[in-house]
C-alpha cells in the first residue's frame, strides 16, 4: 500500500469526507491491504453503533412489469421473453402474515414501475400492514413517482423508501437509460423522499457498463452529501435479454471494499449485503457483511413468482435467500460472528459516538 493511499484512508477515517479525485485515487490505488484496513476501520465503526446485530428485511417482489426500458434490468419493458406477473393485495398481504411469524419486522414492497399499482392500491395495502402489525416498518422500492404520490404513501404509514440512484454521474446515467428518463428526475424524487420525512435509500451497480473510477469516486461523494439513511449497492450482473447481456460481471472485491469505504462515510448507515453479491459468489453474503454490511434481504415473495423477477441472470432465489431457511442463514450468521435479529432496525443516528460534522444536505 503507498504512503498517500494510506493517509486517504486515514483522513477519510477522521473526517468522513474526500475530494472526487482523492476518492477516485482510493479506488484506482486499492489492494489487499488497504482492503484490510478499510474494512477493520468499517466494522469496528458498524460495531460501535449496532454491535454484531444484523437486520433482516422481508422482500415481496410485488410485481415484473414496468412501464420503463432500462438497458440493464432484465424486466425491462421491452424483454419480451419475460414472463410478467403482479401480485393481488391479499398476496402481499399474506406474504407479510408468513413474514411476521417467521420473525421479520420490516417487509420491503419492491417492484417494476406498474401503472396497476395506483396511490389508492398501495395506501389501502400499507394501511393494512401498520394495523395488522404496527411494530413493523414498511419499506418501498417502486420507482419514481410524484411528490403527492409520496405523500400519500407516507400518510399511509410507509416508512422507508428505496430508490437506487444508480449514478451520480449525469453522462453516464444517460448511456444505462433510455431518453425518456432523466437524471435530474430520479435527483429530485430522492429530495423529495427525504424532505417527506421518509428514511431514504439510494444506491448504485458495481462495475456497471461505461462505469469508471471517476464515476464511482462521484457517487460516493453522492452518498457523503445526501447522507441516506440506507444506501444498497451490488455488483452488476448482465441479463441475457438486456443490450448489456456480454458486459462483464463487477466484482465481489471491488463491491466490499466500496461498502467499507460507504460505513466510514457514514456509520449509521445500513447497508445490505445483496442478493447480488449472493448470486457472484456463494461466499458472497457473508463476505458482504464482514466488510461493514448490517442487513440481509431474504425472499418472501409467493414460491412461484420468485425466478420470475429476475434482473440479472441466475439470480439467488432459494435456500438462505429464501426467508423459510432464516435458520440456516441465522446459523452462517453465527459461524462468522453476526446475530440476526428480530427488530425493525432503525437507523441509529443518535448513536453515532464521534459526533459527524454536519454537511449541506443534497
Amino acid at each position: 500500500m503507498t504512503e498517500r493511499l494510506y493517509e486517504l484512508i486515514e483522513q477519510l477515517f477522521r473526517k468522513q469526507s474526500l475530494t472526487v479525485e482523492e476518492y477516485e485515487y482510493l479506488i484506482e490505488n486499492r489492494c489487499a491491504e488497504a482492503a484490510k484496513l478499510l474494512k477493520k476501520k468499517a466494522v469496528m465503526l458498524r460495531e460501535s453503533i449496532y454491535g454484531r446485530e444484523v437486520f433482516i428485511r422481508g422482500l415481496i417482489e410485488i410485481s415484473n412489469i414496468c412501464k420503463n426500458d432500462c438497458f440493464y434490468c432484465g424486466i425491462r419493458k421491452s424483454n419480451s421473453l419475460c414472463e410478467r406477473y403482479r401480485l393481488t393485495p391479499s398476496q402481499i398481504i399474506e406474504c407479510v402474515d408468513e413474514g411476521y411469524y417467521l420473525g421479520f419486522r420490516t417487509f420491503v414492497m419492491q417492484g417494476g414501475e406498474d401503472a396497476y399499482f395506483s396511490d389508492d392500491i398501495l395506501c389501502d395495502i400499507i394501511t393494512e400492514i401498520k394495523s395488522k402489525y404496527p411494530d413493523c416498518a414498511v419499506t418501498l422500492s417502486l420507482g419514481e413517482r410524484s411528490s403527492a404520490s409520496y405523500q400519500r404513501m407516507y400518510d399511509a404509514g410507509a416508512d422507508r423508501y428505496l430508490l437506487r440512484h444508480e449514478t451520480a454521474e449525469q453522462s453516464h446515467y444517460q448511456k444505462l437509460h433510455p431518453e425518456t428518463m432523466s437524471y435530474t428526475e430520479r435527483m429530485n424524487c430522492l429530495s423529495n423522499l427525504k424532505s417527506i420525512g421518509y428514511q431514504v435509500g439510494c444506491g448504485f451497480m458495481v462495475g456497471s457498463p461505461f462505469q469508471t473510477a471517476a464515476s464511482l469516486a462521484m457517487d460516493l461523494k453522492f452518498i457523503e452529501s445526501f447522507r441516506p439513511d440506507m444506501c444498497g449497492i451490488g455488483p452488476f450482473i448482465p441479463h441475457k435479454n438486456t443490450p448489456f447481456k456480454y458486459h462483464a460481471a463487477g466484482t465481489l472485491e471491488l463491491t466490499c471494499y466500496l461498502l467499507s469505504v460507504i460505513r466510514i462515510i457514514y456509520p449509521p448507515i445500513l447497508l445490505p449485503s445483496t442478493t447480488a453479491l449472493s448470486t457472484i459468489s456463494p461466499a458472497g453474503r457473508e463476505r458482504g457483511i464482514q466488510a461493514g454490511a448490517n442487513v440481509i434481504m431474504p425472499n418472501l415473495s409467493p414460491q412461484l413468482v420468485r425466478k420470475q423477477y429476475e434482473l440479472y441472470d441466475n439470480k439467488a432465489y432459494t435456500s438462505e435467500e429464501s426467508a423459510q431457511c432464516l435458520n440456516e442463514l441465522k446459523h452462517k450468521m453465527r459461524l462468522i460472528g453476526y446475530e440476526i435479529v428480530s427488530k425493525r432496525g432503525d437507523i441509529k443516528k443518535s448513536e453515532d459516538k464521534r459526533n459527524l460534522p454536519q454537511r449541506k444536505e443534497f
